[in-house]
């Protein structure tokens, strides 16, 4: 059962992103604000949950969350200005479109930009450990899986569909018989010889 407060007094905001490690396609972020009243034993880290049960609980955390949103930044602003400062834009952009403004962001991992006056706290693998977190994660990852998907019908090639623009061997397989797109990060290594096997 994942902790529901950090704290007893204030509002929080877990937040969390998706797809830091992709060779293309956007970083997304999540905010979730979840209420003192919120149970749910399936919830927990999104790569722990299958697909099918991912999905389920976003609509009980839309639906039952104080306040949640999403955040994005594209692949062009990654090469800009590279995935770590991106994937905090994607958090703080997430945090801008909430209802209520949070008294403290829980963040999963070790580093985080502070945002505005808000206090933070950064968890390592928070996603296992307090339930915002893991709802937001949840959410940046389905909505992000949702978007990846879109993508691969324009570009069938890359099998986005299943890979989600991830490193597969697949993926760096297409990358080296198709060439890149406009969608993947130039900033990135996204051909590795040594992780083909022909």
């Amino acid at each position: 059962m994942l902790k529901l407060r950090f704290t007893e007094n204030k509002l929080e905001a877990g937040c969390d992103e998706a797809g830091r490690g992709c060779l293309a396609g956007p970083v997304f972020a999540a905010a979730v604000i979840l209420p003192e009243t919120f149970v749910n034993n399936q919830l927990n880290d999104s790569k722990q949950i299958n697909e099918k049960d991912r999905y389920l609980l976003r609509k009980i955390i839309e639906n039952e969350a104080i306040a949640w949103a999403v955040g994005i930044v594209d692949n062009k602003e990654i090469d800009r200005i590279n995935i770590l400062n991106a994937s905090f834009l994607a958090m703080h952009r997430a945090i801008d479109k909430l209802n209520q403004v949070p008294e403290l962001l829980l963040i999963d991992g070790n580093r985080f930009k502070s945002y505005k006056s808000i206090d933070h706290i950064c968890i390592i693998k928070g996603d296992g450990k307090y339930a915002s977190i893991a709802a937001a994660s949840i959410l940046a990852k389905t909505y992000r899986d949702d978007y990846m998907r879109e993508l691969s019908l324009k570009f069938p090639q890359y099998q986005w569909e299943r890979n989600k623009a991830y490193p597969t061997i697949a993926h760096r397989a297409a990358i080296q018989e198709f060439g890149i797109c406009q969608y993947h990060r130039k900033s990135f290594k996204l051909f590795d010889p040594l992780s083909l096997d022909f």
